[in-house]
């Protein structure tokens, strides 16, 4: 077993422990948490570097040989997404030293948060369906708990509809596991990318593969299964809603083009299509519904699940370019939705709230924190040069190669009404004076030193890789075409988890 595999999991489990053990010093308690964030984004970043590298890496827990025992694997895409995964882990968790109160923090936040992203670590690297039905499930305590945090009512609602919600899709998940283990009598999910081909009972397994859509439909949030997300993410502290955001259900998303490309592809003419009706309908509903709110992160809760549906669309489309799409809008929308949420909540502790309606003044105020929502809102609307302008871009031209005129037309759409809703966020909290009076906003120069680095710092570095990726476009597209070649050949993923088989 490679530490490579291991680490990214290793590190924020062991972090996550000490952070229990030092629940009585506080102090020490953020530097450890800290410490261990960086330590994540460490290895993370030598588990991309050995990938680029040496091409898929895979390992056998206890030596016990696929397909029998727990299977680690890294393919691009696996890498590229625990990469994504310690940055914003750091970036968040510095954040979060200024932004979450004594009480949560007491209540234990750090340990929660590092839980979470042992989960969301362990489900890009499992091999196997029951272990990322168990990450699924390390993730869902650590984000109920956390969402619970501070005991508000409101909190309290929105973590019984995310908790019910996430259930029944966790039962689904598992009854879908089961059958499909009883069809095939494994689990691996290189194994099964074998064994499926030559079940005999077409129709039963086509059952099985939208089970499967719909398990992990509802954990990416698309149409018509999003409701638990707006209802919950504008509830916890801004920190825990904006890593909820960047990273809980592109672990859906992942699960769903892990599966979708590896193991249930032989009925494409059916799943495939129905995946490009709900993606269309994904971005519609999505942008929609964010155009009617008025409170900020309402807004930007309703636009995870437009943005979702690109992300969707890249997998049904099925061809080397809609999943080049796929994969680069992926790590593009984690950035630019995680920054967005962090911005949303300085501007909450500057004028006091987060509803349109009562805010106002920022430009003149904050002219910096102003550049630094433009930068993330035009990306995320697909303003060029940014980077969700080479996403949109390379998705809509994957739809017009094949003639998908209509979905080629909702995305297209969708990017104008987002650019709606980003200026309807420009025009109330940045451009109008505040209710109150121009006094009412603070600046950022008001903020205290430590403020201005633990809140700002994480903002300015995010803004800084979206507009990178939007300048030097071509290492990433590298990264999601190798990623892309992968998904669409898995015979290396295949080979290097089951080995030369007779």
């Amino acid at each position: 077993m490679s530490w490579y595999l291991v680490a990214p999991i290793a590190v924020p489990m062991t972090t996550a422990v000490l952070c229990i053990l030092l629940a009585t010093r506080r102090d020490l308690q953020r530097i450890v948490s800290a410490a261990g964030a960086g330590a994540h984004l460490v290895a993370a970043l030598l588990l991309m570097a050995q990938v680029w590298q040496g091409g898929i890496l895979a390992g056998q827990m206890g030596q016990w040989p696929a397909p029998f025992g727990i299977t680690l694997v890294a393919d691009h895409l696996s890498a590229v997404m625990v990469l994504i995964t310690g940055i914003m882990g750091l970036g968040v968790g510095l954040y979060s030293l200024r932004d979450v109160d004594e009480n949560r923090e007491r209540s234990g936040f750090h340990p929660l948060y590092h839980v979470l992203l042992t989960g969301v670590t362990g489900s890009f690297i499992t091999g196997d369906l029951f272990n990322l039905y168990v990450w699924f499930e390390v993730m869902l305590i650590a984000s109920f708990a956390l969402l619970a945090l501070g005991s508000e009512k409101v909190q309290l609602d929105g973590a019984i509809k995310y908790a019910a919600i996430n259930l029944v899709s966790t039962v689904m998940f598992l009854i879908a596991v089961a059958v499909l283990y009883g069809m095939t009598g494994t689990l691996n999910m290189a194994d099964l990318a074998v064994r499926v081909p030559q079940v005999e009972q077409r129709g039963m397994m086509t059952t099985v593969a939208v089970m499967f859509m719909i398990a992990f439909g509802i954990k990416s949030a698309v149409f018509p299964l999003f409701f638990w997300l707006p209802a919950s993410y504008h509830t916890p502290a801004v920190a825990v809603s904006a890593i909820f955001a960047g990273l809980l259900t592109k672990v859906g998303v992942y699960a769903l083009v892990r599966t979708f490309t590896l193991i249930f592809t032989d009925d494409v003419g059916y799943t495939h299509d129905a995946l490009l009706v709900v993606a269309g309908l994904t971005m519609l509903t999505g942008v929609l519904g964010a155009a009617a709110q008025n409170e900020i992160r309402r807004i930007l809760s309703f636009h995870i699940i437009s943005q979702i549906g690109y992300m969707i669309m890249g997998l049904a489309l099925y061809t080397p370019l809609g999943l080049i799409g796929a994969v680069f809008y992926l790590v593009h929308h984690i950035i630019v939705k995680t920054n967005l949420f962090l911005v949303a909540g300085v501007a909450k502790r500057l004028t006091g709230s987060m509803d349109l309606k009562k805010i106002g003044g920022l430009y003149k105020s904050s002219p910096l924190l102003a550049v630094l929502f433009l930068i993330p809102a035009l990306s995320l609307a697909g303003i060029p040069p940014l980077s969700g302008f080479w996403a949109k871009f390379v998705l809509i031209r994957a739809s017009l190669e094949i003639e998908s005129w209509v979905i080629a037309a909702v995305a297209i759409l969708v990017g104008l009404l987002t650019m709606f809703s980003m200026t309807k966020i420009w025009v109330e909290a940045f451009w109008k004076p505040h209710p109150d009076g121009d006094d009412r906003s603070l600046s950022i120069g008001d903020l205290t030193v430590s403020e201005r680095v633990l809140l700002i710092g994480p903002i300015v570095v995010f803004a800084a890789l979206t507009v990178a990726i939007g300048l030097w476009t071509q290492p990433f597209l590298d990264l999601a075409t190798r990623a892309s070649a992968e998904l669409l050949n898995p015979a290396g993923y295949i080979d290097a988890v089951l080995g030369a088989r007779p």
